[in-house]
């Protein structure tokens, strides 16, 4: 098992590094750069540009150096910490991304674990009681949930949390808290907010666990070991909670590595629907400004954040069904 650990943090660093040069190289395809895209707008606005000032910019933040030297500029700052510098805020990278990063972190944390304590009991109903009014029910209530645009859901659920509880429409928090250093009271403030995106982003994920854990419990339920254990005395809970439900897990640990950059993904468009404070509108933004320090920053941490997740699945995976050899050359 140690071996098999070291070997894939081996095996982390080059998936790091190779992530890292598609991006960056993906970011700087569009034509021109953001002294560019700035001068484009000044020029649509009727405003003067100074080229020599322009030229000066370039050569200081050395966008007039090779792709490769600026890649490892990059990389090297990545390494000791350092992210770059953000064009579009005239700020460091780690500077600009402050606490929505945190904010962002909470967020998606909270939908994951919204995701699951909702989706495994109606899962598991839906299975147990196949074909029953319940499980009609809950099937039709999860097609709402994938069929319902998140954005459109989003609308509807402020106007509910503004009429009925008086939340303030938009944002994680009130705006008295806005750039106020963290307190008890700023806390419960974004706890007030904070249901909404959750719902709102968790939905759709939810739905499809919902549809899949049904599934995978009905094809375990059907299968021999679960009668014999039932044969042999085991009680009906007890039989599915150490047998079927374990092995249709699976695929859920498995999906752990994709789960979170998707989360983190997805809430991108919700973010910019409901103003929240987080990455997503930022990233969308420097995507559009080719601002490539602050977009290849946040692109590095997705890609981390899936690489780690796979590593840990498969730790969890392995734990979970002995069935899985780690170390892939052992005997049959």
């Amino acid at each position: 098992m140690f071996a098999y650990v070291i070997r894939r943090i081996l095996i982390m660093i080059p998936t790091l590094i190779a992530i890292s040069a598609i991006t960056f190289v993906i970011i700087q395809l569009p034509p021109g750069d953001y002294l560019s895209t700035l001068i484009a707008e000044l020029q649509s606005q009727g405003e003067n540009v100074d080229t020599a000032k322009i030229d000066a910019l370039r050569a200081q933040y050395g966008l007039d150096r090779p792709m490769i030297e600026q890649y490892l500029v990059w990389v090297w700052g990545l390494l000791n910490g350092d992210f770059g510098f953000s064009f579009e805020y005239q700020l460091p990278v780690a500077d600009v991304v402050g606490d929505r990063l945190f904010l962002t972190l909470v967020l998606n944390f909270t939908t994951i674990i919204f995701i699951w304590i909702v989706s495994f009991p109606i899962g598991i109903y839906s299975a147990t009681h196949q074909y029953s009014w319940g499980d009609y029910g809950l099937t039709f209530i999860g097609f709402i949930g994938l069929a319902t645009p998140n954005f459109l859901l989003a609308l509807v659920l402020l106007y509910f949390a503004n009429v009925w509880f008086g939340t303030s429409i938009g944002g994680l928090m009130d705006p008295v808290y806005i750039d106020q250093p963290w307190s008890v009271d700023k806390i419960l403030s974004v706890l007030e907010h904070l249901w909404v995106p959750v719902v709102v982003i968790g939905t759709s994920g939810t739905a499809g666990m919902i549809r899949r854990l049904r599934a995978n419990m009905l094809d375990e339920l059907q299968k021999q070991y679960v009668v014999t254990a039932r044969a042999k005395g085991l009680s009906p809970f007890k039989t599915l909670i150490k047998y079927p439900l374990r092995t249709a897990l699976n695929p859920f640990i498995a999906d752990i590595g994709n789960m979170l950059p998707q989360v983190v993904s997805g809430s991108a468009i919700v973010s910019m629907v409901l103003s929240l404070p987080t990455t997503g509108p930022m990233l969308i933004a420097a995507l559009q400004s080719q601002d490539m320090y602050l977009a290849g920053s946040f692109l590095i941490f997705l890609a981390l954040l899936t690489v780690v997740g796979m590593f840990l699945s498969d730790l969890a995976l392995a734990w979970l069904d002995p069935r899985i050899r780690l170390g892939g050359g052992a005997n049959r």
